[in-house]
């Protein structure tokens, strides 16, 4: 069975950080892009950032772009997301994704964790 648990969410201050990490129970996530996304109430679930297992190839949605920063560890099968600068509007249930391709396509990922809660307050 493949499993993906996020952690790392919580309540902070804007301009404050968190870090996220999402762990992957098969060894045969070294085949896949780790994406994150996150849905924010009464909206659409959006991209985030994508990792590429291998080459480390990675991808950011225009409004995380220079605060957020998408890393692996393959011996751990774990990503990670480094979120600077939090602003309100970053509040959301960030989930966790596995995808055969590098893709910010929600429909393309075939994997979902649970969601961790992300709370950004002004």
């Amino acid at each position: 069975q493949v499993q993906l648990v996020e952690s790392g969410g919580g309540l902070v201050q804007a301009g404050g950080s968190l870090r996220l990490s999402c762990a992957a129970s098969r060894r045969t996530f070294s085949n896949y892009a780790m994406g994150w996304f996150r849905q924010a109430p009464g909206k659409e679930r959006t991209f985030v950032s994508v990792i590429d297992w291998k080459f480390g190839i990675d991808l950011y949605a225009d409004d995380v772009k220079g605060r957020f920063t998408i890393t692996r560890d393959n011996a751990k099968n774990t990503i990670d997301l480094q979120m600077n600068s939090l602003k309100p509007e970053d509040t959301a249930v960030y989930y966790c994704a596995a995808s055969p391709k590098v893709t910010a396509s929600h429909t393309e990922y075939e994997y979902w964790g649970q969601g961790t809660q992300v709370t950004v307050s002004s």
